[in-house]
């Protein structure tokens, strides 16, 4: 069974292709700067590669170009369109409407309904798969929510200190994000240490962040809240933040909720500290060169990031593992060192030479650590694959 899976922005489409049950990627691309003049295709099946600019108005038409290349009667990975037997998409934001779903009208009602909660990825996802499912009818769409992986969170660890009505009527708790990437993580550290009862910390962190706390490959907690402006610092969102600071600012700058609520999330975290740039690479080669905001950002975001590595190590009383994973996590080697250091209380020592030289997935604890720490290359499309075809084979 052949599964296209789509990794949505508002201006890109990314996607992978897999046969499954083999797991066999036959073919990865991608199309940014959809609907602008110039939008660039890329797409790789086997040793072919091919380039190209062109006028892409929507998602539609990317997925369009995407198919072309993908049925390119030399080089293609498939014969025709009808041999995809569905297209996942690594959903966000339901609420309630959590889980492996295949798309309905419902599920899309609910996402726009919740797109306050989740700017920057529930209009774009919902107006594709609207796209998509006018003009590819025959082919089912199946959203794999993020929440989904963290419905085993205790209650008593998801909810707010709020009045209870407000989680039972209007769906306020922490719901949790990332769950195909803690997913993946759970289940490859277990397969590379050859155990299913581990207690894992998984370490997210790329353009957004979240660590995740997990029992046996099970969440037990996750950084990211209601929201997927909560938690750690991400790029350009703001993390946790006291919202009694508001009013403050809005009687300060004149500005309204709207627009505060907009410099929360697009305007802050690491962009807002550093006032250069929400990219770690930007922020490592600034700060070497001097700039004290830059170093400040970096320093803030590794402080974030092992306040919760102690918050979960008390939550799962000690760990077996800590994974880094995500475009910083896997590269960025002075956020992993700044992150475990003064860990050694808790037997947690990063090998120094090991962090330094890592590339893909490898160990970088130390030998006598009693923590493993790991680098892991995640691979959510896969995951989001294996739940697509279990949605529309009725699993």
């Amino acid at each position: 069974m052949k599964v296209l899976v789509a990794n949505l922005g508002s201006t890109s489409f990314k996607y992978r292709v897999f046969e499954l049950p083999a797991e066999t990627q036959l073919a990865k691309g991608g199309i940014d700067r959809i609907g602008q003049p110039q939008s660039k295709c890329v797409v790789e099946i086997g040793s072919w590669k091919d380039e190209r600019t062109d006028s892409l108005p929507d998602h539609a038409a990317a997925v369009r170009m995407c198919l072309e290349q993908l049925t390119h009667p030399q080089y293609g990975c498939l014969k025709s369109v009808s041999e995809v037997a569905a297209i996942g998409f690594k959903a966000v934001f339901a609420g309630n409407m959590s889980g492996i779903r295949v798309v309905t009208e419902e599920l899309l009602q609910k996402m726009e309904q919740l797109s306050d909660v989740a700017p920057a990825h529930n209009p774009p996802y919902a107006r594709a798969m609207r796209t998509l499912k006018a003009a590819f009818p025959d082919i089912p769409l199946v959203a794999s929510l993020e929440t989904a992986f963290h419905e085993t969170i205790p209650e008593e660890t998801r909810i707010y200190a709020i009045p209870y009505e407000w989680k039972q009527q209007y769906e306020v708790q922490r719901w949790g994000f990332h769950g195909a990437s803690h997913r993946f993580i759970g289940g490859r550290i277990a397969e590379l240490l050859g155990r299913d009862d581990l207690k894992v910390i998984s370490c997210h962190l790329g353009g957004s962040n979240s660590l995740c706390a997990m029992k046996g490959g099970k969440s037990v907690a996750n950084t990211l809240g209601m929201s997927p402006q909560t938690g750690l610092p991400h790029n350009n969102r703001v993390g946790d933040f006291d919202p009694f600071a508001l009013p403050i600012l809005m009687r300060a700058t004149g500005k309204s909720l709207e627009q505060l609520l907009n410099d929360l999330s697009e305007k802050s975290g690491l962009l807002g500290v550093s006032g250069l740039s929400g990219d770690v690479r930007d922020l490592e080669e600034a700060a070497e060169k001097g700039h004290h905001r830059a170093d400040l950002a970096l320093n803030m975001f590794s402080s974030s990031i092992k306040h919760y590595i102690g918050a979960y190590l008390a939550t799962l009383g000690g760990a077996d593992a800590i994974v880094f994973t995500g475009g910083i996590g896997e590269n960025s080697r002075r956020i992993r060192s700044r992150s475990l250091e003064g860990m050694e209380w808790a037997g947690i020592k990063l090998d120094p030479s090991l962090n330094q030289s890592a590339k893909g997935e490898g160990r970088i604890s130390a030998g006598d650590s009693k923590v493993q720490i790991w680098v892991v290359p995640t691979n959510e499309e896969i995951v989001v694959a294996r739940q697509a075809v279990a949605a529309v084979s009725g699993g």
